[in-house]
């Protein structure tokens, strides 16, 4: 197969995601006078900085950590890159994932075919590795999501609203994997069923093949199973996986610190979790859904009062949302400029 695939933000695409944050701001804005901006703005102002440049460097350390999952996964593939090159290339990555609407949809292959023409790697090499390292890192996403919820259902007085988030984390701990084995065990029908969706479109269009879209789906099952051969670089790229996790959960417990009002971190376990549940919403990096979580499940779950929790939201969101945009919007001019 060739290198090459459509790449390239359309203006539709750019204009989608700037409404997407304007309407997210704008959302955050409207939550923001509602808790009271006099008061959290009192309390963000006696943070202890510190606390907030170690959730700045937990973030990173994140990211890095979660480049050694996808370089231990490249390396099973068979392609070998140069952990300071792949590392640039990750955030620029991440970057995409957080400033598109729907997230992963938009920054994956995006990243693939970067990495597709930056590395020997085709294009299907680079998007299973990539699909399979989000697997990966799903793998702590439930199984400490799930230590946090027991903990919280033993200690706590659930409500209605949590035992439905408690419901769906426990349902996506089971579905997702369920679906991924599924989706493996029947690749052949799944491969037929996506020739099948495409084929009103590939007799509207020259640009779309249905044979040439077979070989690459045939190419990119091939590309999970060379990956799937590697146990060891696979226990590598867990390991790498669960600190990484760590380290993207633990800037929330950061948060709580910096303003003095500690939050419990089996709780962080359960609340981050959920969060990101949240922040599926089609705005950009899950802006406003993931505000308003977290603000509603620390006021419910600990004594902290709204504006004390949307002070440690606020922080939160500083050192792991926008301060990773920035270094991952530079990353990206980076990786633009060297593709």
């Amino acid at each position: 197969m060739g290198k090459s695939t459509p790449a390239g933000t359309t203006r539709g695409r750019l204009l989608k995601t700037l409404l997407g944050f304007a309407v997210a701001i704008a959302l955050v804005g409207l939550l923001v006078v509602g808790v009271g901006w006099e008061r959290t703005l009192s309390r963000l102002r006696t943070a202890r900085p510190g606390w907030v440049l170690l959730a700045c460097l937990s973030s990173v350390l994140c990211l890095a950590a979660w480049t050694k999952t996808w370089q231990a996964v490249l390396s099973a593939a068979g392609v070998s890159v140069p952990y300071r090159k792949l590392v640039v290339t990750f955030f620029a990555a991440t970057f995409a994932n957080y400033v598109t609407p729907m997230g992963q949809a938009g920054g994956e292959p995006f990243i693939a075919y970067v990495l597709s023409r930056d590395t020997e790697a085709t294009y299907e090499q680079s998007l299973a590795s990539v699909v399979t390292a989000d697997l990966i890192r799903l793998l702590p996403f439930f199984t400490v999501g799930l230590v946090g919820l027991g903990y919280l259902l033993f200690t706590a007085r659930v409500s209605g609203v949590i035992e439905r988030f408690a419901l769906v984390l426990v349902s996506l701990a089971v579905a997702l994997p369920f679906a991924t084995v599924v989706g493996w065990r029947f690749r052949e029908r799944v491969r037929d069923g996506v020739l099948w969706a495409l084929g009103p479109f590939a007799r509207r269009t020259s640009r779309l093949s249905i044979p040439s879209a077979r070989d690459r789906i045939d190419s990119l099952y091939g590309s999970l199973e060379v990956i799937a051969t590697d146990p060891r670089a696979l226990v590598v790229a867990v390991a790498f996986g669960y600190v990484g996790w760590v380290l993207f959960a633990i800037p929330l417990y950061f948060s709580g610190l910096a303003i003095g009002t500690p939050v419990s971190v089996l709780l962080v376990c359960f609340l981050v979790p959920v969060s990101v549940i949240a922040g599926s919403a089609p705005l950009p990096g899950g802006l406003a859904a993931i505000e308003g979580t977290l603000v509603a499940l620390l006021t419910a779950l600990t004594a902290l009062s709204t504006a004390d929790a949307l002070a440690v939201t606020t922080i939160y969101r500083l050192t792991s949302y926008w301060f990773v945009v920035v270094l991952g919007g530079l990353a990206a001019l980076w990786v633009i400029r060297r593709v």
